[in-house]
């Protein structure tokens, strides 16, 4: 291929062209394709290879893989010169030196690797990065709440303008594509990834995931332009329920709730157009993911006609060999994970992936049909991107980079995030005045706010990139006034040690200070961590962080727990003595304003755990189990047993500084066939003295079933504000296929027979009339 293509290239697409921007397989851009096709027929065997291979960007480095080093970064032409003109690689990922970048440094950098590219094939490079909450590795960008903190807010405009204002930051950045949003169910609370998920629940995961997906791509999937990028879906799928709860470690799932549970999200973005999807690093029902044909090709590509990307994990291809074992060697782990339907493999160091496949290709294990069709993917990508128009831009072109619109959609996502657990006695909101102790090891860093994937894969450069923004104690300071709130911590952490280590506790002086303070704000939790080396052995809060809580209760002084943490620790020992609970999650850098804001009463928390928050480490439990899992009571007989399992606070519990009273539960409809359209509409009143906000949740139980089920399932949730006084209704619209399940052999069923609806404290039934078995592998 010369270089003649560039200019080919370069043409800009048919803007009359017969293409469609709808859901995956309703059409492809004619001209497009036709273009796609002129470029594979004249590409050799060796460029369509290294379409298929992504590498780090630090192997372009001088120094090699320099990625844990403070080093500035430049790069190196010899190693261009190697990976992009020797192996005409198609796609880099991450940021240089495991820290964050300015938009400068980014437009420098994919500017040269861009020209080499064009220069060498005219085929421009995909560059790929984890923007997570925001561009988490671009210096002065806006970073969001965590997922699992955006999901607590039950709203999905929030959760798609983040997901948009994160889109324009990546791309001021001149990176078109984020490896999120993140969908592994979190129903696991022992996982290091909790956090990057929306929480335990399918439907809420399959809501976020849509918003994140069109907030990231826009509307038009065929031409997201150049204030949007590509999401990539990840990690597909059951990724988040190891049964060891470590990281990367194998699952086992049911063949009903693989496709009821853990596809149904994945399914639902991909219908709402998102362009690619990351493969989970792990193992399902003993398949290695990677290497799964069925759940890569069938599932995916066929059932749903997905014609997007699908891309590796880290280094997973070697995985296949070195970890998992079901390889003889490298060549024969690269056969498996490509046949199996692998597109692009981020390797992502190991050059010899390219000539390892072009000689599988040459011995015929790898068909040229199958490295037509991943290229074909690889290339429609980068088309629908513009960067055959555009390859690179400049950062000017983005104005309102880290702008205070954007930071100020960041506080008001923290703001509706917080959630209130336990407010005894009213003691929230605080008065005007209050002389307040600020404790605990979370107090005054901005690290644990904004967790892992923020300037650096770990967090622990947070503090040197947030430091413009408030820590707790400063936020507290400047909302209650710098002689009213004191700071002794009693516990910090290790900075520069793994995440879960504490220097030594100087609990006494943290007693000493309650004296003569009114309140203490006990900022408790954990320090950032992300992937396997999150990983814990115990879920119960540290140690010394417990001594210290139980020490300043026994001060007399009421204490108000705030709970920071990407995953929710154990505190049943400590809960009983506060006042006051609130969950912070990873709030983002204006997560400590957010919580001055409800601390002072200025914000009515609004918040709902997204997650069933766990009492004892032996119970872990969903809020959507089986009825076997929570008997109430024993059984009758000799065998007087009972399964009673106890939780500290219930998937979808939040309080508020006001009320809220439900009434008026209406459905249109009180029998129904699968086909059917049931309109579900409810009243709610504040029917406090302040304004607030209220998730309002729509759950079904089906009372009986040919499988045991679910005890209940979330179906709908919308986001109100109401005045006191006021009243709205509510409106949810169901079809009536929404309450099937899927069977033992994995196809999805109706069952005559009778559900309860509820929402609030309102119940009512409805009845299925007939039963209904799909021979489609979907609905």
């Amino acid at each position: 291929m010369n270089k003649l293509f560039y200019f080919l290239f370069l043409i800009p697409l048919l803007a009359a062209c017969n293409g469609n921007a709808g859901k995956n397989g309703e059409q492809l851009d004619t001209v497009m394709e036709q273009k796609i096709d002129s470029i594979l027929g004249q590409m050799t065997l060796e460029e369509k290879v290294g379409q298929m291979a992504q590498f780090t960007v630090d192997l372009l480095g001088k120094g090699g893989n320099a990625y844990f080093s403070d080093e500035p970064f430049e790069v190196d032409p010899a190693m261009i010169d190697t990976v992009i003109g020797k192996y005409k690689v198609g796609s880099i990922l991450n940021v240089s030196n495991n820290r964050a970048r300015t938009t400068e440094v980014w437009e420098k950098t994919i500017r040269a690797i861009q020209e080499r590219a064009i220069a060498e094939t005219g085929i421009p490079v995909l560059y790929g990065i984890d923007a997570i909450h925001g561009a988490t590795y671009t210096a002065g960008s806006t970073l969001f709440p965590q997922s699992v903190a955006m999901a607590a807010s039950f709203n999905r405009e929030l959760m798609k303008e983040g997901s948009r204002i994160t889109a324009y930051e990546t791309r001021a950045s001149n990176i078109p594509w984020t490896f999120a949003p993140t969908m592994d169910l979190g129903r696991d609370a022992r996982w290091s990834r909790q956090w990057e998920s929306y929480g335990e629940d399918a439907y809420l995961n399959a809501e976020m995931a849509v918003a994140s997906t069109l907030g990231f791509q826009g509307d038009d999937r065929n031409r997201v332009g150049s204030q949007h990028i590509a999401a990539c879906l990840k990690h597909y799928m059951g990724y988040g329920v190891p049964v060891s709860g470590k990281d990367r470690t194998p699952a086992l799932i049911s063949e009903s709730e693989l496709r009821e549970k853990y596809f149904e999200p994945f399914r639902a973005a991909i219908e709402a157009g998102a362009l690619s999807v990351m493969v989970n690093s792990g193992i399902i029902n003993g398949v290695s993911t990677h290497a799964d044909h069925r759940l890569l090709t069938v599932w995916l590509k066929e059932e749903l006609n997905f014609d997007g990307l699908v891309v590796t994990d880290w280094a997973d291809v070697q995985n296949l060999l070195s970890r998992d074992r079901i390889a003889l060697d490298y060549k024969e782990a690269v056969k498996k994970a490509i046949n199996a339907g692998i597109d692009m493999v981020m390797e992502p160091y190991n050059l010899a992936f390219c000539p390892t496949l072009v000689e599988l290709v040459e011995e015929g294990e790898v068909s040229m049909e199958r490295i037509d069709d991943a290229v074909r993917r690889v290339l429609r990508l980068k088309y629908r991107l513009g960067l055959f128009e555009r390859p690179y831009w400049s950062r000017t072109e983005y104005p309102d980079f880290g702008s205070a619109e954007n930071e100020a959609a960041a506080k008001v996502a923290a703001d509706e995030a917080i959630t209130l657990l336990k407010n005894e006695e009213n003691i929230l909101p605080l008065p005007a005045g209050a002389r307040i102790l600020v404790a605990g090891p979370n107090a005054h860093t901005m690290r644990p706010l904004n967790g892992g994937w923020s300037y650096s894969w770990q967090g622990e450069k947070v503090d040197e990139f947030a430091e413009q923004y408030n820590t707790i104690y400063e936020a507290l300071q400047h909302k209650f006034g710098e002689g009213n709130v004191r700071y002794e911590p009693g516990v910090t952490y290790k900075m520069d040690g793994q995440y879960y280590e504490e220097n030594a506790p100087e609990i006494g002086k943290a007693v000493a200070a309650a004296r003569g303070v009114d309140y203490i704000i006990l900022c408790i939790g954990e320090n950032s961590y992300c992937e396997t080396p999150g990983n814990l052995d115990e879920l119960t809060l540290s140690e010394n962080q417990t001594d210290l809580a139980l020490a300043l209760q026994q001060t007399g002084k009421p204490v108000i727990l705030v709970l920071n943490e990407g995953r929710p620790r154990l505190i049943r020992r400590i809960e009983p003595g506060a006042k006051a609970v609130l969950q912070l999650y990873l709030p983002g850098n204006f997560g400590a304003d957010a919580l001055a804001d409800i601390l002072s009463g200025e914000v009515n928390p609004s918040g709902r755990l997204p997650y069933t928050y766990p009492k004892f480490e032996q119970g872990l439990i969903t809020y959507d189990h089986k009825p076997s899992q929570n008997i109430q009571g024993v059984m009758a007989g000799a065998y007087d047993y009972g399964a009673q399992t106890s939780v500290q606070y219930p998937f979808g519990y939040g309080l508020s500084y006001t009320t809220f009273a439900y009434s008026n539960l209406n459905v249109d409809k009180t029998a129904f066939t699968y086909a059917d359209m049931i309109t579900v509409s409810v009243d709610v009143t504040n029917s406090g003295s302040m304004e607030g906000k209220e998730a309002v949740l729509l759950f079904s139980s089906d009372k009986v079933a040919s499988l045991s089920p679910d005890v209940r399932r979330l179906r709908g949730f919308e986001k109100i504000s109401l005045d006191p006084g006021e009243t709205q209704t509510v409106t949810f619209t169901l079809s009536g296929s929404d309450l099937a399940f899927v069977n033992e052999v994995g196809k999805w069923t109706m069952e005559e027979g009778d559900f309860m609806l509820q929402v609030g404290d309102q119940t009512t039934d409805i009845q299925c009339l007939e039963t209904k078995i799909w021979e489609t592998p979907n609905k």
